[in-house]
C-alpha cells in the first residue's frame, strides 16, 4: 500500500487562515497537523473548520510528548538538572553568573508589572509564577537556563497561565476519551540539548543575556518574536524560517555584528541542532508514523507535531517516502 500525503489549502473563505493540516490518504484518512508552542487562545479562532473536524473524527491523536502525563513532567525536569551536588555557580564563569543573578533580579522585580489583569483574576501571582518558572535556577544546565532566560519575556510573561496549543489538544483529546500516545521519548528531546559542548553553551549563554541587557537598555530589537510567530502561523506561512526555531526552542545566535570566529560558533551551534533537533527527529519520527500506521489499519490518527516538524509544500516527497 502507498501512502501519500497531500497539502490541504484552505477554501477561498479561509485564505486569510492557517493550512496547517495534511491528509494521509487511506482508509480511514489519517492527519498531521502543525502546532506552535504558543496559547491556544491566540491561534485557536484562525485553525479552519476542516483542521478541527479532522481532529474531532480521529480515532488517537499523537504528540511528540504526552504532555498530561506526570512521568514526562518528571523526566522533562530532571533531564534539565545538574550532577548531584553541582551548582550553576560551581560551573558558570563569575562574570556570567554575576549578570545572570542581576537579571533574574530584574525579572523578578518586574514580573508583577508584566502580569495581566486576567492573570491576577485567575489567581496567578507574580513570586509563584517566577518560582513555577525559574525557582530552582542554580540547579539547572546552563543550555536550559539559556532557554529559561529567553522566555523571561514580557510577551512570555502575560502568556502564563493558557495551555499552549499542544496541551490544549492533549487535554481535549483526554476528554473526548481518545486514544492517545507520544512519538518520542523525553530522552530524546532532552539528550541533544544536553550534547552541547561546554564553550558552545557559554557562548550560548552569553549572547542570550548580552540580548536581554540590551532589550533593557532599549538598544536591540530581537530578529523575531512571539507575536511574530503567532502572526506567521495564523496566515499559514507554511516556510517561515521562524517555525524551525519554535520547534527546536532554541534561538538564532547568528548575526552580522558577531566577530568571525563567534559567528562560526553561533554556525555550528545552528548547525547542531538543525540536524539533532530537526532532520534527525524527523526521521526518527517519521519511522514511528509508519509504523504506527501499519499496526493500525483501522484506526484514523491525528499526529500534532511542531509545525517545523511537519513538511513544506516543496519536500512532502521525501517526507512521505518514510510512510510505504
Amino acid at each position: 500500500m502507498k501512502v501519500f500525503i497531500v497539502l490541504h489549502l484552505p477554501p477561498p473563505q479561509q485564505s486569510e487562515l492557517n493550512s496547517f493540516l495534511w491528509t494521509i490518504k487511506r482508509d480511514p484518512p489519517s492527519y498531521f497537523f502543525g502546532t506552535i508552542h504558543v496559547p491556544y487562545t491566540r491561534v485557536w479562532d484562525f485553525i479552519p473548520d476542516n483542521s478541527k473536524k479532522a481532529f474531532q473524527q480521529s480515532h488517537i491523536v499523537y504528540f511528540e510528548l504526552d504532555l498530561t502525563d506526570p512521568y514526562t513532567i518528571s523526566a522533562l525536569t530532571s533531564c534539565q538538572l545538574l550532577p548531584q551536588g553541582e551548582n550553576l555557580q560551581d560551573v558558570l564563569p563569575r562574570d556570567i553568573y554575576r549578570r545572570l543573578k542581576r537579571h533574574l533580579e530584574y525579572v523578578k522585580l518586574m514580573m508583577p508589572s508584566w502580569m495581566t489583569p486576567d492573570q491576577r483574576g485567575k489567581g496567578l501571582y507574580a513570586d509563584y509564577l517566577f518560582n513555577a518558572i525559574a525557582g530552582n535556577w542554580e540547579r539547572k544546565r546552563p543550555v536550559w537556563v539559556m532557554l529559561m532566560v529567553n522566555s523571561l519575556t514580557e510577551v512570555d510573561i502575560k502568556s502564563r497561565g493558557v495551555p499552549v496549543l499542544d496541551l490544549y489538544l492533549a487535554q481535549e483529546a483526554e476528554r473526548l476519551r481518545k486514544r492517545t500516545g507520544a512519538v518520542e521519548k523525553v530522552e530524546e528531546q532532552c539528550h541533544p540539548l544536553n550534547g552541547l559542548n561546554f564553550s558552545q553553551v557559554i557562548f550560548a549563554l552569553n549572547q542570550t543575556l548580552l540580548q536581554q541587557e540590551s532589550l533593557r537598555a532599549g538598544s536591540f530589537q530581537i530578529p523575531y518574536t512571539t507575536e511574530d510567530l503567532i502572526k506567521h502561523y495564523n496566515c499559514g506561512d507554511l516556510n517561515s524560517i521562524i517555525f524551525n526555531h519554535d520547534t527546536s526552542q532554541v534561538p538564532n545566535f547568528i548575526n552580522a555584528t558577531l566577530p568571525p570566529h563567534e559567528r562560526v560558533t553561533a554556525q555550528e551551534i545552528d548547525s547542531y541542532f538543525r540536524q539533532e533537533l530537526i532532520y534527525k527527529r524527523n526521521e526518527r519520527m517519521g519511522r514511528r508514523v509508519k509504523d504506527l500506521l501499519q499496526e493500525n489499519p483501522d484506526k484514523s490518527f491525528f499526529f500534532a507535531f511542531g509545525a517545523g516538524m511537519l513538511p513544506r509544500s516543496s519536500s512532502i516527497p521525501s517526507y512521505s517516502s518514510h510512510i510505504p
